[in-house]
């Protein structure tokens, strides 16, 4: 097969969860410690931290590894899902993996997927770990892919787990209940082994103090251990901040730092304080990563670790911006980015994935917006016309797409040059105009 060949194999042989939704996750670790079992165990053969949470794991992973890496540290960075390219999901010091490296694994494999029935993230967390040893990366960053306890990430033993936050999200695979789905993203909490959370949530601490105290292992909440003084954004382009530590921190000068993030959304600032706590941590137990070090990765995050898609400027005239954000919190920190912009008029570009709480989502929507409605080009999209209809129902207002492309291009060419078009409401609509 040739590269072509081996991702249509991947995408059609096997379930995956961007194409088949909840049907393709799996309720155990069974095929995952089976695979891993028949490539030697690669996940016992390098250090690792494992990142998840509802939001921001994708972009505290990409944070954490530019840190790393800056720091002089053989870096891999295990992320999903990708936007363009399946291989930005397995990258070594920013670069993706070769095409003939997947070609390989493939080839050399399809004995076992044929006995094992792997499912595609299954696979795809074999490979990745399997690449990672080969190459004796020093340390990964390991994003998971949905939930904690049962994801097919959670066959590691890193160094340091991070929990970013919980929302709603998943709630038919994961629960329905932010106690029950912070029970779920928790399983990733191991014995002896730090974890970092994020946002300490009045809902939610509780879940994750205990789980650590079962697993004997200590836990420090991010949100309590930094604080913001000030922050700035120049333009679209970075953010300014100025961060005091409390004494938790190890932040060699204790006093305030000014550092200048690439990465613009607000949101990120929390982000920021769940990555400099996790650095914090990993200067204790070795790794050397100064404060330049630090500053200099996260003013750069984008060109080191090639992340796209969170609150990222398309075009200046008219001012076109993009953001992952889907879920209910996602939306609401996408909203009030919007809210930080000044514009007329806001022309949204919309499209989403029919296994989400859709009503939920568009009745946070601004009903003074004009929308253009599309169908991301998976066979999980939500067609643009019950989508259009689901928000008219709500007092929304605006017309169907063929395309998430063309629906872009309606919006650019009605706004103004005062105007402001922003394109969301799931990933795979993001993927196809970054």
């Amino acid at each position: 097969m040739d590269y072509k060949d081996t991702i249509q194999y991947l995408y059609t042989q096997l379930p995956m969860f961007t194409r088949d939704g909840a049907s393709a996750y799996k309720a155990n670790l069974d095929n995952t410690i089976e695979l891993c079992k028949r490539l030697d165990n690669p996940q016992h053969k390098f250090k690792s931290v494992h990142v998840g949470g509802t939001n921001g794991k994708g972009s505290t992973s990409h944070m954490l590894a530019a840190v790393l890496q800056t720091a002089g540290y053989k870096t891999g960075l295990y992320t999903s899902p990708h936007l363009k390219d399946f291989r930005e999901r397995i990258r070594i010091n920013g670069q993706m993996i070769s095409e003939q490296t997947v070609i390989d694994f493939v080839e050399n494999h399809l004995k076992d997927f044929d006995e094992i029935r792997p499912s595609f993230f299954e696979m795809t967390v074999g490979l990745a770990f399997d690449v990672f040893a080969t190459e004796q990366v020093d340390i990964a960053i390991i994003e998971v892919g949905l939930g904690g306890r049962l994801d097919s990430t959670n066959i590691i033993n890193p160094l340091l787990s991070i929990i970013t936050n919980i929302g709603w999200d998943h709630m038919n695979i994961l629960g329905n209940t932010l106690p029950l789905i912070a029970g779920e993203k928790a399983g990733i909490i191991k014995p002896g082994v730090p974890v970092i959370i994020g946002e300490n949530q009045p809902e939610t601490a509780q879940v994750f103090v205990e789980k650590a105290a079962k697993e004997r292992t200590t836990l420090l909440f991010a949100s309590d251990t930094w604080e913001i003084q000030k922050s700035k954004v120049k333009g679209q382009k970075e953010n300014l901040l100025d961060l005091t530590a409390t004494k938790n921190s190890q932040f060699t000068t204790h006093n305030s730092q000014l550092i200048q993030l690439d990465l613009t959304g607000s949101y990120q600032l929390k982000n920021v304080k769940t990555v400099l706590t996790a650095i914090d941590e990993l200067r204790i137990q070795g790794f050397n990563i100064s404060d330049d070090d630090i500053r200099t990765a996260l003013s750069q995050v984008k060109t080191l670790t090639g992340l796209h898609g969170r609150w990222e400027t398309l075009t200046e005239k008219p001012l076109t911006i993009c953001d992952t954000g889907h879920n209910p919190d996602g939306i609401q920190e996408v909203l009030k980015n919007i809210a930080f912009v000044n514009y007329k008029h806001l022309h949204f570009v919309i499209g989403m994935v029919n296994d989400k709480d859709i009503t939920k989502v568009l009745s946070m929507l601004p009903k003074e917006a004009t929308y253009y409605f599309c169908k991301p080009d998976i066979p999980r999209g939500l067609e643009a016309e019950s989508l259009k209809q689901k928000a008219e129902s709500i007092g929304l207002q605006g017309l169907t797409y063929t395309s998430v492309k063309q629906a872009l291009q309606a919006a650019q060419n009605a706004a103004g040059d005062d105007d402001l078009v922003f394109v969301g409401g799931s990933t795979f609509v993001v993927a196809e105009v970054v």
